[in-house]
């Protein structure tokens, strides 16, 4: 078997969790990647290597013959790379380094208030610079640039970066307690209902309407501000509902708080361009998943 100019790790990663998840729509919400852009991977290096790997099992695919010894041996390489790479973590550390993580306006407090402080403790050779960027695109653009090693941001994202999910937060409504609504919600009760937004133009209004976008659902604006301490006092008045996050929720005194089904949530992640981690970014991720572990 000749292997093919252009095979890459990428593909290695989405054949192999293919074959692990049964579906190529499992393995891209596993890896927080399109599923189009995890399937063309797959085809590309089927067409490079001028083999079938994947034959059709009712909703699924199971690997032919020649898939498994693919499969067999992608392991093995993926296995080799993360040795190596491991190598260079160890040999770097203690030396001083510089760090660069990208990141969108919304979670810059996530990154700057909570991440970064508990991080140089850990690593106080390591000099942190924050990359700011407009949006999720401008993010994929800075990684794929090298302008920054990490970033922080929404998953899923494009299929040429590796993702690693940090946090799934919840979204649910905050609501007068006299509100009428079916319990749990349905996320179309919101269209056409009476909402405190944040004000228009702004990164925590995008997030919110980002939510609506995806269900599909209009409301009316009762209050549009960015006075976030005045939000609960404006649901409380019975001015509206507020959509925010539930652990982000200290004061819930005179407000009822409800669940939606199906969940809203929003994962948030931190994601990299396939290509080696300089040391310092590869110490950073595993801080932040052990973070993410003791948070939870």
């Amino acid at each position: 078997m000749s292997y093919g100019r252009h095979m890459n790790l990428r593909q290695l990663r989405y054949v192999v969790a293919t074959a692990d998840h049964g579906t190529m729509t499992s393995a891209a919400q596993a890896l927080y990647v399109a599923q189009p852009a995890l399937s063309r991977a797959v085809r590309e290096l089927e067409r490079e290597l001028g083999v079938e790997l994947f034959a059709r099992s009712g909703r699924g695919v199971v690997l032919t013959p020649v898939g498994e010894q693919v499969v067999r041996e992608a392991r093995v390489a993926l296995d080799a790379v993360e040795a190596i790479e491991a190598l260079s973590v160890g040999r770097a550390n203690g030396r001083g380094a510089d760090l660069r993580i990208a990141v969108t306006a919304s979670l810059e407090p996530e990154l700057t208030g909570r991440l970064i402080p508990r991080f140089a403790r850990d690593q106080p050779a390591v000099r942190v610079r924050v990359v700011r960027c407009e949006d999720r695109d401008r993010i994929a653009a800075t990684l794929r640039a090298g302008r920054a090693d990490l970033a922080l941001t929404d998953l899923p994202v494009p299929g040429d970066m590796s993702a690693h999910p940090f946090e799934q937060r919840e979204v649910v409504l905050i609501s007068p307690p006299g509100l009428k609504v079916r319990e749990p919600v349905p996320p179309g009760a919101l269209d056409g209902m009476r909402l405190v937004l944040p004000a228009r133009g702004g990164a925590r209004r995008a997030e919110i309407d980002t939510i609506l976008r995806r269900v599909g659902a209009v409301p009316v604006p009762a209050v549009e501000s960015d006075e976030r301490g005045s939000w609960l006092d404006w649901v409380r008045a019975g001015m509206g509902s507020l959509l925010w996050y539930r652990n982000q929720i200290e004061d819930t005194e005179g407000v009822t708080i409800r669940s939606f089904m199906p969940p809203l949530t929003r994962m948030i992640g931190l994601v990299h361009a396939h290509r080696r981690l300089p040391p310092a970014a590869r110490d950073f991720l595993a801080f932040a998943k052990e973070t993410a572990r003791d948070d939870h």
